[in-house]
């Protein structure tokens, strides 16, 4: 359990190491779209092969990964919604109001694209007892302009430095308890509703990057955010196809 809540406090230390960026550094709106684009890349292939191709694998023909993955999509958009309406809708973009009064609803939104995430890390320890290099990179680096932006619109609200890493160092520490929720809460359960979960997570994080880092990375980066999301993907993919190399050669 001290393993899952130490691997989701390294994926989620990204937040604090943004307000850090944040704190001392002014980067410009490409930039961060430019990160935003190359978090999208890795995110998309950590769906696509971490999550929604192993819940396949592991329940093929039920119809579990299926109801998991719209399941988790609808609940990611219903949610989103709601959040918006408090005025969080715009939460990745750098150009985000510094009012006091949208750091609430901001915090809650960046918690709530978290959550799914570490929850599948826990998971993830606990199906096959390590982490997948490819989920961890994607994590990290998805968090970062999320991180980035939202420290921008505090500071020119009149937040110090400090009282900003607190706050990230926070909802690292929220996000770190989900994945030992994600390690704890599946002993015992079948491996069907383990498929779900994985397919829910996966759709969930899918539609947060369609409705989220893309249309950012496009309007603050161009056409460069489709270059770094191919990028990312790209760097995704080659550390999964290391590490099944590595666990083929394991196994012979």
């Amino acid at each position: 359990m001290l393993n899952a809540f130490l691997w989701g406090l390294l994926a989620s230390s990204s937040l604090v190491l943004g307000g850090v960026i944040a704190s001392r550094f002014s980067l410009s709106k490409k930039a961060i779209g430019m990160i935003l684009g190359f978090g999208s890349g890795t995110l998309i292939s950590a769906v696509a092969y971490e999550l929604v191709f192993e819940s396949i694998k592991m329940a093929r023909m039920t119809g579990f990964p299926g109801m998991g993955f719209f399941a988790g999509a609808s609940t990611f958009f219903l949610a989103d919604r709601l959040i918006e309406k408090f005025g969080a809708g715009d939460r990745m973009s750098p150009d985000k109001s510094a009012q006091s009064r949208l750091i609430i609803p901001m915090v809650l939104a960046i918690i709530l694209d978290g959550i799914p995430e570490s929850l599948v890390i826990g998971l993830n320890l606990f199906e096959k007892g390590f982490i997948g290099p490819a989920l961890l990179v994607a994590v990290f680096i998805s968090n970062l302009p999320e991180s980035i932006s939202g420290s921008t619109g505090m500071k020119a609200s009149g937040w110090s430095g400090k009282k900003i890493i607190l706050l990230w160092l926070g909802i690292s520490l929220v996000c770190a308890v989900s994945t030992i929720i994600g390690f704890s809460l599946f002993e015992g359960v079948s491996v069907r509703w383990m498929a779900f979960t994985l397919s829910f997570a996966g759709g969930a994080i899918l539609m947060m990057i369609a409705n989220s880092m893309i249309p950012e990375a496009y309007e603050h980066a161009g056409k460069l955010a489709g270059v770094f999301t191919i990028l990312g993907f790209t760097l995704a993919v080659a550390i999964i196809i290391l590490e099944t190399s590595d666990s083929e050669m394991i196994g012979n």
